[in-house]
């Protein structure tokens, strides 16, 4: 295969990358903040691959020359083997930005965790991952809003929705949902509970759901298919916390899906917030059937991970986190449930890439 021809389909993308410069060059367009919008995402996505392109262009035309000058002169002949290597180097790295992109990479998320088995040490748990989160969050610059959540009676959660958002257009790749969608399933705790009297370890639970939020155009969403109900808002233990009906529950009839949102004083706010969760769901669902309907669906040790599946373990006694899909290993725990969540999170998507890599 020729060097042209190995990588001609970028040939296409450096040209609309070009063409939305242009656009995006038009004052006309800033009148249509959303299409401008739109553009200035495309364009951001299409950055990396522009320049990695333009990079191996340059790395090959010097191969090229080093060779065709050797013929007539020896002497340029030792200065092939490097620049071979740096020519290789570039079309890997071009190769990569080539893959097929997931298209929830340029969302934000909303992050659901929900203890499980274990009682007020899974909610207490769950607490911890929350607090992981938000302090993961804070490191990369977005912004993270608690939509929903029920606390248990030790200062736990039972159950917390937050929605993640970026500020701005990120890079590729820098968006919450790129980094944060390896992290749903199920999240296995180590540690002698605060409750435990005898000093003994026990094991307990908490699940996690990432899902890309949907704007309002991504789902069909008819208001006569949901059944609301609303309800007095409840504390830790069942006690009332609020004197009016201001919490919400959300029945999708077609799905059966389930929303309720009680973290807000008043009834709209709930239930704009159960909409937003209800049609991240709904988007969740529609993908997932889609990726079942495909016949030939890509085979990974990351994304086909059942979410019922245990993919970390979080051992206190001996500050270990394990993930179990990608065998990766730190013995700084405590730092990671302050929010050093990169390494594993980098991991993760390296085993991804690596898969996708193999199959093209």
């Amino acid at each position: 295969m020729s060097a042209s021809d190995r990588f001609a389909s970028a040939d296409d993308l450096v040209a609309e990358h070009g063409a939305i410069e242009a656009q995006l060059a038009d004052p006309a367009i800033h009148g249509d903040s959303g299409k401008a919008r739109q553009l200035g995402k495309r364009y951001a996505q299409l950055g990396p691959i522009v320049a990695g392109y333009k990079r191996w262009r340059t790395a090959n035309e010097d191969l090229d020359a080093a060779r065709e000058l050797a013929k007539e002169d020896e002497t340029f002949a030792s200065e092939i083997p490097a620049l071979e290597s740096l020519e290789e180097e570039a079309a890997q790295a071009l190769e990569e930005l080539l893959l097929p992109r997931d298209p929830n990479d340029d969302r934000d998320v909303i992050l659901e965790i929900k203890a499980g088995a274990g009682g007020e040490e899974s909610a207490l748990f769950a607490g911890d991952l929350l607090r992981m989160y938000l302090r993961y969050a804070e490191t990369q610059g977005w912004k993270a809003e608690i939509i929903d959540a029920t606390e248990s009676d030790l200062g736990g959660y039972k159950d917390v929705s937050v929605a993640i958002k970026s500020k701005g257009v990120p890079e590729p790749g820098r968006t919450p949902y790129a980094k944060l969608k390896f992290e749903g399933g199920v999240h296995r705790v180590q540690r002698v509970p605060e409750t435990e009297s005898q000093g003994r370890i026990h094991t307990s639970a908490a699940g996690v759901l990432v899902l890309p939020e949907a704007d309002e155009i991504d789902v069909e969403l008819n208001m006569n298919d949901v059944r609301v109900d609303v309800y007095r808002s409840s504390g830790p233990g069942g006690q009332s916390v609020n004197t009016t009906d201001s919490a919400v529950r959300l029945t999708h009839i077609p799905t059966g899906i389930v929303v309720s949102c009680q973290n807000e004083k008043s009834q709209l706010q709930n239930k704009e917030s159960a909409l937003r969760i209800l049609r991240a769901r709904l988007l969740a669902a529609a993908v997932e059937a889609q990726e079942a309907a495909a016949a030939a669906e890509r085979k990974s040790q990351v994304r086909t991970v059942d979410r019922s599946e245990r993919i970390r373990t979080y051992n206190f006694p001996e500050n270990r986190l394990s993930d179990h899909r990608v065998n990766f290993k730190s013995n700084n725990l405590n730092v990671v449930l302050d929010g050093e969540l990169d390494p594993v999170i980098q991991a993760l998507i390296d085993a991804d890439k690596a898969s996708r890599l193999a199959a093209s």
